[in-house]
């Protein structure tokens, strides 16, 4: 494959151009997963020490090669970004040693990971860190990735975390890998490429250049274009979500909590009230978040709700998991429902979630715009900075929170340890103050959360709020019986 063809093909798609592209202040498209590792499991492995985990991930890194490529920029945004090997690729510098003064508590544990998440990524190398961090009581172990969004796209393009765990206590066999760096292209050939790729569709690169797509044209004509189809778009909304402080500008610093539920007994919920599983799952958030707006506000009024963004996919009864499940949630259709958080009664909150959810899923008015990048089909960049802004500007006020739903994931082993525990770390996008994972693994529902620390400052008390939330459903009779 020529200089020419090899350009073409690595180009950034445009889904993962406008993740990259919205990087900005108060913003880093990275996400994460946090797994929790039982030492006392292995057996007869090798303890999972610094050099062992890089010696899996070197090894396992012919499976996600994106992990070892930098991004570069064509210049003038006359194409998309490409995918380039990394010449000085060093893989102790994404792989680090943390630990917790012994014994590590969660509470310390999520501190570390905030910190962590706070720091943006080294634009000029492979865009994804992994931390081994030791110290966790019990003799626990914790494994943090942290990866760039436009890294992680479906089945072909995994994320770290999910490319170094198993499903079996041993692993796959492969191939030696004997990886070497292809020659990075220079700015004129990727010009040229830039340009051979427009060519590819004649018709769209005239109307690039009649109307205005690209840095020789009129940028603003474009960006204006562009933002009023987004927009017609978003009015398929009913109307803008509830004022909340959750929609505030967002600082770079964050704030990560997690907990855990049993699934056991949220199952035994949903059948007590005739409702499905990610209908108790709501309703536990629901009463977190009326929990936690209580402790900013001192009251919350009949009626008053939250609104959230769920995957479609959570309100069919019927789907059954195909495979080992993913924590990593991919692009896939939304809709936004409201939490009823004005509610006092855990009973009846879970029966207007549930009945929420059950009729705005089915409304064509309540499914999310997708997130699209504006001119998708076009392979120049037309003032990616613009566009990524007027993108968060356009969707502030769609919904408050975003609420990612895993599939049911079967049990992980990572070199030959455990997995305990798996939380999903999402990204926090513009506009944004907390975004909320849910993942079921092991017989519970793990709970993650990160937040703003400037908006959010009390996330830790989340933890306490899901088990109150929790317990309040478990013990609550049905209506008729109160």
């Amino acid at each position: 494959m020529d200089t020419l063809d090899r350009i073409m093909v690595n180009r950034l798609s445009a889904e993962d151009a406008m993740y990259y592209f919205l990087d900005g202040s108060g913003t880093s498209a990275h996400m994460g997963s946090l797994l929790v590792i039982d030492p006392s499991s292995a057996g007869d492995a090798v303890r999972l020490d610094y050099q062992a985990l890089v010696s899996v991930v070197e090894r396992r890194l012919q499976l996600a090669p994106r992990y070892r490529q930098v991004v570069k920029e064509v210049a003038l945004g006359l194409g998309r970004p490409l995918w380039v090997d990394d010449p000085d690729f060093d893989i102790n510098f994404h792989i680090r040693l943390s630990a917790l003064p012994h014994p590590g508590s969660m509470g310390q544990l999520h501190e570390l990971i905030a910190r962590i998440m706070s720091r943006p990524l080294d634009r000029e190398r492979p865009l994804w860190e992994m931390y081994l961090i030791e110290g966790l009581s019990g003799g626990r172990l914790a494994v943090l990735t942290k990866s760039h969004r436009c890294l992680v796209s479906g089945p072909d393009n995994p994320e770290i975390g999910e490319v170094v765990c198993d499903v079996g206590v041993v692993g796959p066999e492969l191939d030696e890998d004997l990886w070497m760096p292809g020659s990075p292209p220079g700015q004129a050939a990727m010009t040229v490429g830039a340009l051979a790729d427009a060519m590819a569709r004649p018709g769209e690169l005239v109307d690039s250049l009649l109307n205005g797509n690209g840095p020789v044209a009129d940028i603003w004509s474009v960006a204006d274009k562009s933002a009023r189809f987004v927009a017609s778009t978003v009015q398929q909304i009913v109307n803008a979500a509830p004022d909340s402080p959750l929609n505030a500008v967002t600082t770079s610093s964050r704030l990560f909590a997690s907990a855990q539920i049993s699934r056991r007994d949220c199952t035994r919920i949903a059948t007590r009230f005739e409702c499905t599983f990610n209908d108790v799952v709501l309703a536990v958030l629901a009463g977190v978040l009326r929990r936690w707006t209580l402790s900013t506000t001192d009251t919350v009024k009949h009626g008053e709700t939250i609104r959230a963004i769920v995957p479609l996919r959570a309100r069919d009864a019927e789907a059954v998991t195909q495979g080992p499940g993913s924590w990593v949630p991919e692009y896939e259709p939304e809709f936004v429902t409201d939490l009823p958080i004005g509610e006092d009664s855990p009973a009846v909150r879970l029966m207007q979630v549930a009945g929420l959810a059950d009729r705005y899923s089915g409304s064509g008015r309540r499914l999310a715009p997708e997130m699209k990048p504006l001119l998708p089909e076009l392979g120049m960049v037309p003032f990616a900075e613009f566009s990524a802004r007027t993108f968060s500007q356009i969707f502030q006020r769609t919904y408050n929170v975003p609420i990612a739903m895993s599939d049911s994931v079967a049990q992980r082993f990572l070199a030959g340890h455990r997995v305990a525990e798996i939380y999903t770390i999402p990204s926090l996008a513009a506009q944004r103050a907390l975004a909320i994972s849910v993942n079921e693994y092991g017989g519970a529902v793990q709970f993650g959360f990160i937040a703003d620390r400037a908006v959010v400052s009390d996330l830790p008390a989340m933890v306490g709020y899901v088990e109150e939330s929790f317990d309040e459903l478990l013990t609550s009779g049905l209506p008729q019986d109160r």
